[in-house]
């Protein structure tokens, strides 16, 4: 175990799972990880792995199937697992927004059908809200649901839906103007629809098309892809919640789940980072001595370590917060933008550690090199959360009288 970003105050059973997942990484995910990258090859026998050790069901309740652990627990977990290859935590954290939102939200009837097959990994999740003309400005979407009798029918394009291919459960955030007269705010007439479908690419039910995948710069092997509705029929139960006009709440209590889950994914990219950095210094040798001797290199090598620990403390402390059933956006927000930052420029201290071999596909840092740049966007830009941070220490702040 490293001697950098642990947790203090961790039960058992936490400790007990952190130290199942830390040795499936090493054994599992980073000896192939660079190679699987390299291909673009989807992890699947990784993705076996973690269904084995009931990772799907991680989070969600015991009474449903799940080992009902912490969103701390999760978090952790996700740190691991981004330290071995980050894509394959992505897989996760979309499952498990779904689950989140499902076990928040949802009715009797859609928890007990779905988590139980969740929390197996049977049924695997995925979230909707961007679209190709609007990327944060969620109050600008155009997808639209009509009420046909029993059913809403579905028409619109959606973006950047992280295991659009393969998922079989997409939770999407349409407007829904029934019941909500005009003039009403657009975040009050948006509402998540349950939409189950087929694994894979093409139709994949009628109405629902997953063109393909979207080729990255990184983040490769997880599918990332368009959705487009084309007179999409979806019965009324399949509204998350039975309510329409509650979706655009919905969906932020999920992302503020999936902007801990980046926060930690930037943590464990930036672990890794500066394992390889603070390896290769000590094995490299200059002017007669490791460069690791050198005190330029330890000066990166201290600002890294120290960029690590706070990004952690951050992440833990945002994850703690939502645990207590408190309002974390702050927190989420804070840690987001702080560890995604960080992992940027952890990464590339590594990467400049490495000189020339940096640049190299044989050496792990290069792919690190593209895959940051993923966390300063994902669940809202760096700006995004700067904005959302702001407003919130102003409630906070705000002058009386």
């Amino acid at each position: 175990m490293s001697r950098l970003a642990q947790t203090a105050g961790l039960t058992d059973d936490q400790r007990d799972i952190l130290k199942t997942v830390r040795e499936f990484v090493d054994k599992e995910i980073i000896p192939v990880a660079t190679e699987l990258e390299h291909r673009d090859e989807y992890p699947q026998q990784i993705v076996d792995g973690l269904k084995e050790l009931g990772l799907f069901g991680l989070m969600i309740p015991e009474e449903y199937g799940g080992l009902g652990e912490s969103l701390l627990t999760y978090a952790l977990c996700v740190e691991e697992i981004a330290r071995g290859w980050m894509s394959v935590s992505g897989i996760i954290n979309t499952h498990f927004i779904v689950a989140y939102m499902l076990k928040q939200h949802g009715t009797q009837e859609q928890k007990e059908y779905f988590l139980p097959r969740m929390a197996l990994g049977e049924v695997r999740g995925a979230f909707s809200m961007s679209e190709p003309g609007l990327g944060s400005d969620v109050s600008a979407i155009t997808s639209k649901a009509v009420k046909d009798g029993d059913e809403y029918v579905l028409n619109g394009q959606k973006m950047w839906l992280t295991n659009g291919g393969t998922s079989t459960l997409v939770a999407v955030l349409v407007r829904s103007d029934e019941g909500h007269p005009e003039g009403t705010a657009p975040h009050k007439s948006m509402t998540t629809f349950l939409v189950e479908k087929e694994a894979g690419f093409g139709e994949v039910r009628p109405g629902l098309t997953i063109p393909g995948k979207i080729d990255k710069m990184g983040y490769k092997g997880v599918d990332t892809t368009e959705l487009i509705m084309d007179g999409l029929r979806i019965p009324a139960n399949r509204v998350l919640g039975g309510a329409t006009g509650r979706g655009f709440y919905q969906m932020m209590d999920g992302v503020e789940v999936g902007r801990v889950n980046v926060a930690a994914r930037g943590c464990g990219v930036a672990q890794r980072a500066f394992e390889l950095g603070v390896s290769y210094a000590q094995q490299r040798h200059t002017f007669g001595k490791a460069i690791a001797e050198h005190q330029a290199i330890q000066f990166k090598l201290a600002e890294m370590a120290t960029k690590v620990e706070a990004a952690h403390a951050m992440m833990v402390n945002a994850a703690r917060k939502k645990d207590s059933g408190e309002r974390n956006d702050l927190e989420a927000g804070m840690a987001k933008y702080l560890a995604s930052e960080y992992c940027k420029e952890v990464v590339e201290d590594a990467f400049r550690i490495h000189g020339g071999y940096g640049f190299s596909k044989e050496y792990e840092i290069e792919r690190l090199y593209r895959e940051a740049p993923m966390l300063l966007i994902g669940e809202g830009t760096a700006e995004i959360q700067k904005m959302i941070i702001g407003r919130r220490l102003l409630e906070e702040y705000r002058l009386q009288g």
